[in-house]
């Protein structure tokens, strides 16, 4: 895949179809935008790109309340490659691009350094300063710059419209498998394999404690049946988001005890894909009666 960038004043070579959005999470619905871009681009004989933002919007709009991250850039770009997404022209999204007048922001961006002549968006797209610009704006811009643009309808899962905002809330509540159902595949949090407090070896029960790459959103504590992903081997796991309240830790931390394995991995680079809440974390009185919960875990996700 070909990656251009707007910070080092890069310029596309030909003329361009490009998907616009924030993707956060690349769900199905951000997933069928870019794959009818993809289509239509191909088509049209046109190069396929993605403009995408390495900063969250959010995070320079709204500086006190910055997003929990559904998706790194490696991971977004590993999924648009995927899909079939022949370039990525990336962005960081700062002050001076929030302040584009609409016009400008196509002008400036999409015309001048991506070569567009088919843009495609959501039903729900806004760009430019306060987002002011919107769909309809952007189909008479096309009309004036000669450039198409669609517009995607939303998409549905059980009756709601399919939304990053909603993807959230279900990783919130627990509700691991509708969540992964909306996202099209498993929740994955990504990072480096750093030490802990060991007391997982010391019960018979090692675990990868995580340091995460990005201020990914944290699930609703418990206990999860995962795969952890080890040198793009998949393992099945056990993990544990939380406190640890049996040991009165007050950090968040997010740990993964590996089934059947025994290898020194610390230092390296792992991922965590969450399949099923399993349960609440529980503060035990005895380590005792955690090992024999840990022991009745283990047997539950085999079986399950």
């Amino acid at each position: 895949m070909e990656m251009i960038s707007y910070d080092k004043n890069e310029r596309v070579k030909g003329a361009t179809a490009v998907a616009l959005g924030n993707f956060d999470g690349l769900h199905i619905g951000h997933q069928q935008l870019i794959k009818t871009m993809v289509h239509e681009g191909k088509k049209k004989e046109l190069k396929t790109s993605v403009l995408l933002f390495t900063t969250h919007t959010k995070n320079v709009i709204n500086k006190d309340k910055k997003p929990n991250m559904l998706t790194s850039n490696n991971q977004k770009i590993e999924l648009l490659e995927s899909i079939g997404v022949e370039m990525i022209y990336s962005m960081n999204f700062n002050e001076d691009i929030m302040r584009l007048s609409p016009k400008q922001f196509v002008e400036d961006i999409l015309i001048d350094k991506l070569h567009v002549k088919l843009v495609v968006v959501g039903f729900n797209y806004r760009f430019g300063y306060k987002a002011k610009g919107d769909s309809n704006y952007l189909k008479e811009l096309g009309k004036e710059l000669g450039f198409e643009v669609i517009v995607v309808e939303p998409v549905y899962g059980e009756e709601e419209v399919i939304s990053s905002t909603l993807i959230r809330k279900l990783l919130r509540e627990g509700n691991i498998k509708k969540a992964n159902d909306f996202l099209g595949r498993p929740y994955e949090m990504e990072g480096k394999v750093v030490a802990g407090n060991k007391r997982g070896k010391g019960l018979g029960f090692p675990t990868a404690n995580l340091k995460l790459d990005e201020g990914y959103l944290i699930p609703r504590f418990g206990v999860y049946k995962t795969i952890t992903m080890v040198n793009g081997k998949e393992h099945l796991s056990l993990t544990n988001v939380g406190e640890n309240p049996t040991f009165n830790d007050y950090d968040i931390s997010v740990e993964s005890y590996i089934l059947d394995f025994n290898q020194d991995i610390y230092g390296e680079k792992i991922s965590i894909k969450f399949l099923q809440f399993h349960r609440e974390e529980i503060k035990f009185n005895k380590k005792e009666e955690l090992i024999d919960q840990m022991l009745k875990d283990v047997e539950n996700i085999k079986n399950n």
